[in-house]
């Protein structure tokens, strides 16, 4: 229980942190400092739960992280559906809980769509944000996985490598998506959005439940496969 409870805890903090930023200085490309302010928030946010609860839970806070560990036989299944409903349930709380805190600061021109991710422009915008986000989670997963490797590790600055690897994506992505990479981080403040009347998250959100779960098993099976690979050539070289 207490793994699931560090789970909703862990992705909790990353909406209030990151989205509470995006909410109050914005993250559109024309804005460049809000841009980056909301990017390193994300990351910072992603650095302080994978250090503080990664000994606990992993510190997923992400279920497309949740599914890449469990295609690698890092957690059981019970586990997978346990770390999806806290983190989903942490999403919405921390949007509840920023959408409250804006209310009562007298802050509501601020809020915004409470950070949700938004489709592109174009004429197929949601194939292109689900192309996108493909793109992106499966290049976290990756470094995920590589840096979190009990084959080869990589000392105490794991955290902070998958934290920088999320800044740059930001970097690349907000202008077109917002940047999710993570479903949890995009239903959550999508639910309450829509509650308190904004249901363009919501109509969106599809996207990055598709796209980052896609892009977490391209990249989970692609970093199994190279490792493997790598091993088999190790053990050749060896003979």
């Amino acid at each position: 229980m207490k793994k699931y409870v560090a789970e909703f805890f862990g992705t909790f903090i990353l909406v209030f942190i990151g989205c509470g930023t995006a909410m109050l200085v914005g993250c559109d490309a024309a804005n460049g400092s809000g841009y980056l302010l909301t990017a390193l928030a994300f990351g910072l946010a992603i650095v302080t739960m994978a250090y503080g609860l990664g000994n606990i839970s992993g510190g997923h806070v992400n279920p497309a992280v949740s599914l890449a560990v469990f295609i690698n036989g890092g957690i059981s299944s019970t586990d997978l559906v346990g770390y999806i409903v806290a983190q989903v349930l942490g999403a919405t709380a921390g949007s509840g809980i920023l959408a409250a805190i804006f209310a009562l600061c007298g802050l509501q021109d601020m809020t915004g769509g409470l950070g949700c991710n938004g489709l592109p422009g174009g004429s197929s915008p949601m194939l292109g944000a689900i192309l996108v986000e493909i793109i992106t989670t499966c290049i976290f997963i990756v470094t995920i996985l590589g840096v979190t490797s009990k084959k080869q590790s990589h000392g105490s600055f794991g955290g902070l490598v998958i934290g920088l690897t999320l800044v740059a994506l930001h970097i690349v992505s907000i202008g077109i998506t917002g940047t999710s990479v993570n479903p949890a981080r995009s239903l959550g403040p999508a639910i309450v959005a829509a509650i308190c009347g904004n249901t363009k998250g919501i109509s969106a959100v599809i996207a990055f439940i598709i796209g980052p779960c896609i892009g977490a098993a391209i990249g989970a099976f692609l970093y199994k496969w190279l490792e493997t690979s790598d091993e088999s050539k190790g053990k050749s070289r060896k003979k």
